[in-house]
């Protein structure tokens, strides 16, 4: 099986990244791994969709880091590919990263994703569903019950009495973005600066408000989802408690949060069914969300990360399980042809 991952730039990997992981527990399987960025899709003149991938020797390599290390230094080798050569594309980039400055790389993976699964290629996750979850308008459309209290809004009147109902304890954020950049929470002795928080998230679009959770206080939890259900292997699941740094509201791992184990209870899996049944809708095969008390605050359904920190914690290697239910989908696919479209065998 042929496995093209597509990522906003091979430089910008890391041996520690959920894709990586992923990667390389492919090629642990034996399968050939390539990988792919916003520059590399062509369109031949017969219509045949390409693209220069990053291709890796086909071997079973001893470790993570060896393996990330001949990414590295193949990065400049790219040869041209055919989309009828490759089982799965599996979008891996974060939109959000590339969004301000070359918006056109933000929208490749999803357009040229669309054009592979035209040509029989299985797109994990599916690319229709994510066009439409470039931004965290996205996350309006789950269930309210599963949501904190939330506006959209860049007047900065409904701001201010979106403030005033919650007693100045909200969440500012920017509409787009991810990894916690430009957020902000309100409180009591910052009231005085909402101009200035205002100001500075809507030089980027649109404000989500929020209503503060008081169980933030002890962080947020990650888990994991995988086909619309909590992953979980020999009775663990695939989760971590992200426990902000000190002075910092924000609990992603890499602005200073701490990872935690953390037990999975009745309360978050119930919100985990809540969203099930739109997650399985849309084709989100793989998904991280983030679980404050019985709401959800994010769901990443383009590269959810910190599934190494999970396995790590709970002494499994998720990462198996998920390679193992790509393979299923792949043998689906190849025993009953056209019964499913590509969002329902993202799922399956």
């Amino acid at each position: 099986m042929r496995i093209a991952f597509f990522v906003n730039d091979i430089a910008t990997e890391y041996p520690g990244y959920t894709t990586t992981v992923l990667a390389h527990q492919a090629a642990k399987r034996g399968h050939e791994v390539v990988y792919i960025t916003p520059s590399d899709f062509m369109m031949d003149k017969d219509d045949r969709l390409r693209a220069h991938v990053r291709r890796l020797p086909e071997k079973k390599w001893a470790s993570r880091e060896a393996f990330f290390k001949a990414l590295q230094e193949t990065a400049t080798e790219a040869d041209a590919t055919s989309f009828d050569d490759v089982d799965i594309l599996w979008l891996r980039s974060d939109p959000s990263l590339d969004a301000s400055a070359a918006a056109w790389r933000a929208e490749a993976g999803i357009l040229f994703g669309r054009e592979a699964m035209k040509r029989a290629t299985l797109v994990l996750n599916d690319p229709n569903s994510l066009g439409q979850a470039t931004n965290k308008l996205y996350f309006q459309g789950f269930p309210e019950e599963a949501r904190a209290e939330t506006i959209i809004t860049r007047d900065e009147r409904d701001i201010k009495a979106f403030a005033k109902e919650y007693k100045n304890n909200i969440i500012l954020k920017p509409l787009q973005g991810s990894g916690g950049t430009g957020v902000f929470k309100l409180d009591k002795e910052s009231a005085g600066n909402l101009n200035q928080m205002t100001e500075a998230i809507c030089r980027d679009g649109y404000i989500i408000c929020q209503a503060y959770i008081p169980a933030a206080k002890k962080g947020d939890i990650r888990l994991f989802l995988m086909n619309g259900n909590p992953l979980e292997v020999d009775g663990k699941y695939a989760a971590l408690r992200r426990v902000a740094a000190k002075d910092d509201i924000r609990s992603n791992i890499h602005a200073g949060g701490k990872a935690e184990a953390v037990e999975i209870g009745k309360t978050e899996l119930r919100v985990a069914e809540i969203i099930r049944p739109k997650l399985v809708a849309d084709g989100m095969f793989l998904v991280g969300i983030d679980i404050v008390g019985d709401k959800i605050l994010e769901v990443n359904v383009f590269s959810p990360g910190n599934l190494k920190s999970c396995s790590t914690l709970a002494g499994v290697d998720f990462s198996e399980a998920i390679l193992e239910s790509v393979e299923r989908k792949v043998e689906i696919k190849q025993d009953y042809g056209g019964v499913f479209d590509n969002r329902h065998l993202a799922v399956l």
